[in-house]
């Protein structure tokens, strides 16, 4: 494997190495171009996965103190665990469902679409779904994404099955087993989906597609792609001129490293990824790294989350089979008649009994709650995924007071839900159990938001540098060799989850960074 020294200015780094910072660190090695990735976390293998969520917990997630603020339902019942991400090789992309789903039209333009929505702070993405379109096929070949390239579905569980008669009953049309990058049968030296149902623990058949055993090996094959593991990025410097010239972090033995670099990507999730922004401000940057119009940390988005359970006379055993592998679709349109703004995607959802208790009702107890769990054999269940609004005052800043153990203040997250979001969880709250009652549940329980998975924004595009951080191609506005490589530079957050997204945006920046470099523009 490639080690490049730590004095060679002629590399790429790339600080995290998930559905971002891993592809781009590929698709750079495979055009000849000298990458490092820094990542926080340990290099865990699929041989070390475990099929049990509280020790898989503790072993892929990123547990490093945070600090959570605003009305947000999370903030009261986790505030020290805003988001539920990895720090580990590989990143969020070893614990993720695999959906992926295509941005529509008109969540590219939403401050077009929607016009003035008071408290929401709406801009047009700088590039079009006809910019991007390409760029999905490339992604959706990369990934194997079913139902794209002529490859298959996956197969329904019974979960979804329970989900699809209840749809097919309300009227619903757009339901299926999803748009998923786990192989319904062998691809790319990697078998079929095996139906274990563990997977958000990691992959242990290597079915789903994720960045540490894809991206990354081939990228190290070509000699041009270093990962460093447990290496925690402090900050990012400059020289003189303005440009970025380094990047300084910690070694797994705590002691400061200094990585020398031509560019700089910061692909470290929405939190991180500002965080270190305005953890690298000097003289020069008093208010961070590409932060002249405000906007580093702002328009902070995570979705409009919420669940729905079903509990019937009969078993249903949801845990059993792929775990998100079914999906109505029918709601994610605009259609401002709902009275909301925006729409959501049901898909289908299951948890562990130990999760299910966290979070079915964080802090419940009594009756209502023991009884719930008592029927989670018989339980179907949902997760409602929508467009929340981007909202300036949505930010991630530097806490004032805790600090990480390397000493650097770690990341207030503050959120409050915009009242469009409210009403559109409450929509689907309403439909989510519609679909259950349809076909007989006896019971169902709309179960509040958890820690949120989906991180977007906070580094946003623009086309005009005073209303973002970074320009159509990821790379800041203030400085042209430093790159945003991650969901932070969503501009919109849409109805779906957003990995194909970011992996397509991953693979068209690094088509334009290596032609830069070629040019010798950056």
């Amino acid at each position: 494997m490639a080690q490049f020294g730590q004095n060679d200015d002629s590399v790429v780094v790339i600080i995290g190495s998930g559905a971002g910072g891993g592809t781009l660190g590929n698709e750079l090695a495979q055009k000849g171009v000298k990458v490092v990735i820094l990542e926080a976390g340990p290099r865990t293998e699929i041989q070390d996965f475990v099929n049990d969520e509280w020790e898989s917990f503790s072993q892929l997630a990123w547990t490093d103190a945070r600090v959570s603020s605003g009305s947000w339902r999370v903030a009261h019942d986790f505030p020290n665990l805003p988001a539920w991400i990895v720090k580990s090789v590989g990143g969020s992309t070893t614990h993720w469902a695999g959906a992926s789903l295509r941005f529509e039209e008109h969540e590219f333009k939403v401050a077009s679409a929607y016009g003035g929505l008071h408290g929401a702070n709406l801009l047009d993405w700088p590039i079009t779904k006809a910019d991007l379109d390409l760029w999905y096929e490339k992604a959706e070949n990369k990934l194997g994404v079913t139902r794209t390239n002529k490859i298959p579905g996956l197969p329904g569980n019974n979960n979804f099955k329970v989900m699809e008669a209840g749809a097919r009953k309300l009227g619903y049309k757009e339901v299926h087993t999803g748009r998923m990058a786990i192989n319904s049968e062998p691809r790319d030296g990697r078998g079929a989906c095996q139906q274990i149902g563990f997977c958000f623990q990691g992959c242990k058949s290597g079915a789903k597609w994720s960045t540490l055993y894809t991206e990354i090996p081939e990228g190290e094959k070509t000699g041009n792609l270093e990962v460093r593991p447990n290496s925690h990025v402090a900050k990012i410097e400059h020289d003189q001129t303005g440009k970025v010239s380094g990047v300084v972090y910690f070694d797994e033995k705590g002691v400061e490293q200094r990585q020398k670099a031509r560019i700089v990507c910061v692909a470290g999730n929405s939190i991180e990824s500002p965080r270190i922004l305005l953890n690298s401000a000097s003289n020069m940057f008093p208010d961070g790294l590409a932060n002249s119009s405000g906007q580093v940390g702002r328009n902070y988005m995570r979705h409009m989350t919420g669940s729905v359970y079903g509990v019937f006379e009969k078993p249903v055993h949801m845990y059993r089979g792929t775990t998100m592998a079914g999906i109505i679709r029918d709601e994610s349109r605009n259609d401002p008649s709902r009275g909301f703004l925006g729409g959501y995607e049901m898909e289908t959802l299951s948890l562990g009994v130990p999760f299910m208790a966290a979070f079915l009702n964080p802090g419940g107890w009594g009756r209502t709650f023991t009884s719930a769990m008592e029927a989670y054999p018989r339980m179907a269940g949902m997760w409602l995924v929508g467009e929340d609004m981007p909202q300036e005052t949505n930010r991630i800043t530097l806490d004032a007071e805790v600090k990480d153990k390397h000493g650097l203040p770690v990341a207030n997250v503050h959120y409050d839900d915009h009242p469009n979001d409210i009403a559109m969880r409450n929509h689907a709250y309403r439909q989510g159990a519609a679909v259950y009652e349809a076909v007989g549940a006896t019971v169902t329980y709309p179960t509040p938001p958890y820690p949120s998975t989906h991180n977007m924004g906070t580094n946003r595009m623009s086309e005009k540098a005073r209303d973002g951080v970074v320009n159509k191609f990821g790379q800041t506005h203030d400085i042209p060799n430093l790159f945003v490589s991650d969901g932070s530079q969503f501009t919109s957050g849409a109805a779906c989850n957003p990995t194909l997204t970011i992996v397509a945006l991953a693979i068209r920046q690094a088509d334009h960074i290596a032609t830069a470099m070629q040019r010798r523009d950056i």
